[in-house]
């Protein structure tokens, strides 16, 4: 592992890179982030000095969810894997305060030692879990949800050897609990926090996303229970935003294997970025509170075919592939719920829906 450099140390020639990138997007702040980025910190004085650590900090999630830590006023350590990654923080738009501090280090997500020298000084880390496809294609293999179990075990025994380190947020995915086997009559119709998809459904059907963040999840529990870890876990829908599919690319199109099946079954959610990074942190501060465990996060149930069909226009995909047609009917349909994540935050986020 390496400290790469701090962001108020960057050169001039990546700044003006930097610069040019986001003028090349076409990037332009709405208004009322304008205001978010003029305000104070926001978190309180136990919290005020705290290092917070980030895993794949230049995903499309890690990215984000690095913008609004350093919005709420804590410091941020982004892991990267190389220093090319480094170009990847173009796409970070200026938090507009000098209070804020953000450094990258490279570390080895399969080296137990890398990462404890990564979360040496952090307080909590949030293990985004993101993963692109090693062979350059747009999908997701049985190789790679092995990686992520992998990683899962290593980013965990880190935290728990790292004395500093008090918390831990996993992002896990709905898919890990939505894929129900239908022919089981005990299965429950409501798919809440307490749900897991069955791990030998997803061998059956080849679902290796479900199977990877499935058995990485289960992986992170089991040593934060062994190691005595606070550990919080997020399960969020297919993530929408700003050219989500094209920045997001490996995960989209993996979520959306058997898509048609959890059309019809109702439980066809997404949930917009933002609202996942507010997830994150809500729930960070709540285990202050001993407020862990499981929370699934979504804002919107596709239920409709007109709304299916805008979902794969969006991602360049025939409708047929996630909707079919109007006779596809599903033998048993369920209910989704994030009742728990809406009683954690302040506001409703859509607490339950029923197709």
């Amino acid at each position: 592992m390496g400290v790469v450099r701090k962001w108020e140390s960057r050169t001039e020639e990546l700044e003006a890179f930097r610069r040019q990138l986001v003028a090349a997007a076409g990037i332009h702040r709405r208004k009322d982030d304008e205001g978010r980025r003029t305000t104070k910190t926001v978190v309180d004085d136990e919290e005020e000095r705290a290092l917070l650590c980030v895993t794949s900090g230049v995903s499309y999630l890690g990215l984000a969810l690095v913008n609004h830590l350093l919005l709420l006023g804590y410091s941020v350590r982004i892991i990267i894997h190389n220093p090319e990654d480094i170009e990847k923080l173009s796409e970070m738009e200026p938090c507009g305060t000098s209070e804020h501090n953000l450094e990258v280090v490279i570390a080895n997500l399969t080296d137990i030692d890398s990462l404890e020298k990564a979360f040496e000084g952090c307080r909590g880390v949030f293990h985004t879990s993101a993963f692109t496809d090693p062979a350059g294609l747009s999908g997701y293999t049985k190789s790679m949800a092995e990686i992520e179990v992998r990683v899962a075990e290593n980013v965990m025994e880190a935290c728990a050897s790292t004395s500093s380190v008090k918390r831990c947020v996993f992002t896990s995915s709905l898919s890990a609990c939505m894929w129900q086997n239908n022919a089981q009559s005990e299965t429950s119709p409501v798919i809440n926090h307490e749900s897991w998809s069955s791990e030998s459904f997803c061998i059956e059907k080849k679902l290796w996303y479900a199977l990877g963040k499935l058995r990485a999840e289960k992986t992170a529990w089991r040593i934060a229970n062994e190691r005595g870890l606070k550990l919080t876990s997020i399960c969020p829908a297919l993530i929408t935003g700003p050219e989500f599919y094209q920045r997001n690319p490996t995960a989209t199109i993996a979520y959306l294997k058997g898509a048609q099946e959890i059309y019809s079954n109702g439980l066809l959610a997404t949930v917009d970025l933002k609202k996942v990074v507010e997830a994150h942190s809500s729930v960070f501060k709540a285990m202050n509170n001993n407020a862990c465990g499981r929370y699934i996060c979504f804002d919107n149930v596709i239920g409709t075919q007109s709304e299916a069909e805008n979902l794969a226009k969006e991602i360049g995909m025939p409708k047929e592939k996630i909707c079919g047609d109007e006779s596809n009917n599903s033998l048993h349909r369920f209910e989704l719920s994030n009742e728990k994540l809406c009683r954690l935050m302040s506001r409703p986020i859509r607490c339950i829906s029923e197709y």
